[in-house]
């Protein structure tokens, strides 16, 4: 569609914009197509589609930004070929506003992409999917847990996190066990936490067991959230080598109140890492055992304020654990 064939009826200040499309001056381009976004004008989307073929970078740069606005067909389709573009800042901004689609409708036009030739594509596709959560999706993001690109298999899982599909378990608890990159084994053990029973448990012990601590991490992460039956595995968790994964089997322990923990937990209060100590008081103050009063009584005197301030949390929680079994 021509400049000239949507002027009538546009108020000058609009036409003014339209006309520096077409100047000679790349700067003047860029400018009249962020202008264009200001105004959102669903009658003016063919026209930043039109600025996707720009022979400046950075005017394409621009109209990818300003489609995000625009959900239609034709500018979902624009921004998919744009993910092709010969420069990369293109390519990522057109990544960035598919990202920010809402509408599920917009899933029919992506889908098909998520077989592209290009591992790039692949991913945003799937990274646009994500948030749709159409139901449509499924499909492609279980194919996406055996792309040969890891950053593809990583948007796969995390699509199908947004599902929450239990027919999608078996293909993440697997993924969670044997993919070679520890960033997609960590990404898959988190994606189990929509699990709604038990069925994930060995595969969530075994993340506890992985060789990279940031998956260990995650394993006790998930064993909280879903509150499975882990307190002896998360327990032993609490010597791990790296404290971050102490610190979350702290916060799962407490989420799934073991007495069987108070005794670790209490060890862990003279910790020399001051987030260590915290969050073994708030656990603490979950489970809610009075045989912890004592230490976190000595507790109170800690040097770091954050660490007083869970220690006081704790002790009032286990005094009206106290007063409701009275």
């Amino acid at each position: 569609m021509s400049i000239d064939s949507i002027q009538a009826g546009l108020d000058p200040a609009l036409q003014a914009i339209l006309r520096r499309l077409e100047d000679a001056d790349s700067t003047v381009r860029r400018i009249a197509v962020m202008d264009l976004a200001d105004e959102g004008e669903p009658d003016t989307a063919p026209q930043l589609i039109g600025a996707l073929r720009d022979p400046a970078p950075d005017v394409r740069v621009e109209a990818a930004r300003a489609l995000e606005q625009f959900e239609s067909g034709p500018a979902v389709a624009a921004l998919v070929a744009a993910l092709g573009d010969s420069e990369a800042v293109v390519r990522e901004a057109a990544a960035r506003s598919l990202g920010e689609l809402k509408d599920p409708a917009s899933a029919a036009e992506l889908i098909p992409q998520a077989r592209h030739p290009d591992a790039f594509v692949r991913g945003a596709v799937l990274r646009a999917l994500r948030e749709l959560r159409a139901p449509g999706s499924l499909a492609p993001a279980l194919a996406g847990l055996e792309d040969s690109d890891a950053a593809v298999r990583r948007e796969a899982v995390a699509v199908l996190g947004y599902l929450k599909q239990e027919s999608a378990l078996g293909a993440l608890t697997a993924l969670a066990a044997r993919d070679p990159e520890a960033e997609v084994r960590r990404a898959a053990l988190g994606a189990l936490g929509y699990a709604s029973g038990a069925v994930v448990l060995p595969a969530l012990l075994g993340g506890l067991q992985d060789p990279e601590w940031q998956v260990r991490e995650e394993a006790a992460t998930t064993l909280g959230k879903l509150k499975l039956a882990a307190a002896e595995a998360l327990i032993v968790a609490l010597d791990d080598a790296y404290w971050q994964v102490r610190l979350r089997a702290a916060r799962s322990l407490g989420r799934l109140k073991s007495k069987d923990a108070v005794e670790p937990l209490i060890t862990l209060l003279t910790h020399q890492i001051g987030n260590l100590r915290k969050e073994s008081a708030l656990a603490l103050g979950e489970i809610g055992d009075g045989s912890a009063l004592a230490a976190l009584g000595a507790a109170q005197a800690d040097p770091d304020p954050e660490v007083r301030k869970s220690v006081r949390l704790a002790l009032e929680q286990i005094a009206a654990a106290g007063r409701h079994a009275a």
